[in-house]
This record gives structure tokens, C-alpha cells and sequence, in this order.
């Protein structure tokens, strides 16, 4: 599904125009983001949760030449299922 898709979804289970149901989605983004970019998690109940993990730094090499080289340490972001979720999938 796309984000196109998405917003059209929203905006036939809404009501809402398109163009409103745009503004939700983005709006939901970028509240998850902002709240993951402060290190912060988004739990959205029978949803799951958004995360921020922190990856240690790491010994890679590069697979077109095999020189090795260290990757700094990095945040990434994790999503956990909740349990709801799960049990709707399977």
C-alpha cells in the first residue's frame, strides 16, 4: 500500500475529502517523527509501538572492493507489533 493509497483509505472510511485526508496522514508522520527524532515512543494501542534503537558502531566491509571499514553508531527505527496486530495476521 502507498502512501496515495492511504490517504485514499482515510478518506472513504472518514468521509473526508481527499485533500483533508492528506493533511491527517501527513500530520500523523510528522508527529511520529518528530516524537522518534526526540528519542521518544509512539505506542498506538492494538497497533503497536514506534521505537528509537541505537545501533553500536561496527567493523563492515565495502562488498565491491572488501575493504574494511568502521560504520559509526546510529539511531534506527524499530516498529513492535502489538499483540492485536498479530493475532489479526495470523
Amino acid at each position: 500500500m502507498s502512501k496515495k493509497d492511504l490517504i485514499d483509505a482515510v478518506a472513504n472510511a472518514a468521509e473526508l475529502t481527499k485533500e483533508k485526508a492528506s493533511v491527517a496522514v501527513d500530520a500523523m508522520i510528522n508527529h511520529i517523527e518528530g516524537a522518534m527524532k526526540k528519542g521518544e515512543e509512539v505506542r498506538i494501542p492494538g497497533f503497536g509501538t514506534f521505537k528509537v534503537a541505537k545501533r553500536a558502531a561496527r567493523k563492515a566491509r565495502n562488498p565491491q572492493t572488501g575493504v574494511e571499514m568502521m560504520l559509526k553508531a546510529s539511531r534506527v527505527p524499530k516498529f513492535q507489533a502489538s499483540k492485536n496486530l498479530k493475532d489479526v495476521l495470523n
